[in-house]
């Protein structure tokens, strides 16, 4: 039998085994109506290769090992106290300079379905039950504690903690299917990103195969309690930062991986655009005292990840091999978890990266907050934080 009749066959078996995935082994199998969707790329020749070459976030102190699951996002308020950060199994927890404490938490429902679990991974099955409470910020002027969770919306604690009320859940009648990161100005409004309409976040790794394009960023106003959308059919909005002067806020694109600015004053108020390609897939962005923008990216974007953004289907072909969703996340980021942090002026210069490429000490980050010369970072997938002096 000639080879080309073998090799024909072969193919044959497999074509009929993806459209079918009879054993149901393939990453997307629980979910019959998935789609891939084409990711509007550069060239590869513009992805970024600017690196760090003495990896230098594997001088990070690890703090807080294994005594907090998740965190997320890291925030201070107005008398310095902190960290605050939301967790895995729902909580708001707060360091008082000697432990961690119960802060604040996001469900009225908790049970034991809560309670400690191995890793931050373990909670994902509970997470619409427990809250996952994701984007923090203090309200400077009244101590409240805004709180993106990414299964009961836009939420507001005060300064004693407790039980956070509900403000928002919807936007123009479309419920808020993943509120991930947000914002407040002086004005009393919240900006702030809703990831998804269609995957819940523990569904992230479908939503980061699919790459649809439900994503929203919303402004929910304090005294009137209306929500906008402000900019729709985005591929997974993640981090929104306001500028200093409150002139524009910065947002990432998570499956584009690029930087966009949208301008609240001015001339061109009322418009976005795209002022920086990062070299990976990016999560939250804070602004630093000097209105500059730390941006924190899971990994970098391999060839591998290039191809697969911009034909879906053949991402579509791959996502029905038989290969869990691990795996297939694993391929996606190159084959083990790597944290960059960078930071990006204004306009979307790039100023500073910082990397641990070997994921020796730095493995992941979601959040870089910088204070008082150190960059604090947070991870919703280690147990620790990890804290850069910088130099």
């Amino acid at each position: 039998m000639r080879p080309a009749i073998v090799f024909g066959g072969l193919f044959l078996v497999l074509a009929v085994y993806c459209g079918l995935d009879p054993l149901k082994h393939g990453a997307i199998s629980e979910f019959p109506n998935f789609e891939s969707f084409k990711v509007e790329m550069p060239a590869w020749s513009e992805i970024p290769v600017e690196k760090d070459p003495q990896n230098l976030l594997q001088k990070s102190e690890i703090k807080f090992l294994n005594q907090i699951q998740g965190p997320e996002s890291i925030a201070f308020d107005a008398k310095g106290r902190g960290p605050y950060t939301g967790i895995a199994d729902g909580r708001v927890m707060f360091w008082d300079g000697e432990k961690w404490n119960d802060f604040a938490y996001t469900s009225a429902n908790r049970s034991g379905l809560c309670d400690p679990k191995p890793s931050p991974v373990s909670y994902l099955k509970n997470e619409h039950i427990c809250g996952r409470p994701l984007g923090l910020r203090f309200d400077k002027r009244t101590g409240d504690l805004y709180i993106a969770d990414a299964y009961f919306g836009l939420m507001k604690v005060g300064p004693e903690g407790g039980l956070a009320e509900s403000l928002t859940t919807e936007a123009e009648g479309v419920p808020l299917g993943f509120a991930n990161d947000l914002d407040v100005d002086d004005e009393g409004n919240i900006y702030f990103t809703d990831s998804s309409t269609k995957y819940q976040r523990r569904n992230f790794m479908q939503l980061v195969f699919s790459a649809e394009d439900s994503g929203r960023v919303l402004k929910y106003n304090l005294r009137t309690k209306e929500t906008t959308v402000l900019i729709r059919n985005l591929q997974f909005p993640n981090g929104i930062s306001l500028s200093k002067d409150g002139s524009f806020f910065i947002f990432c694109e998570g499956s584009n991986g690029r930087l966009r600015k949208y301008w609240l004053k001015g001339e061109k108020a009322g418009t976005s655009e795209v002022i920086a390609i990062l070299p990976g897939y990016p999560d939250n962005v804070r602004a630093n005292e000097r209105n500059e923008f730390w941006v924190a990216i899971h990994c970098r974007r391999t060839i591998y990840s290039y191809i697969s953004a911009i034909y879906p289907q053949l991402r579509q072909f791959l996502l029905k091999l038989p290969i869990s969703a691990k795996l297939q996340y694993l391929m996606h980021i190159g084959g083990r978890l790597h944290a960059v942090v960078a930071k990006y002026s204004p306009e979307g210069k790039l100023l500073q990266i910082l990397e641990d490429r070997q994921g020796k000490v730095v493995r992941a980050v979601s959040e870089v907050e910088e204070r008082e010369g150190k960059l604090w970072m947070g991870s919703v997938l280690m147990s620790f934080i990890s804290v850069y002096q910088l130099e």
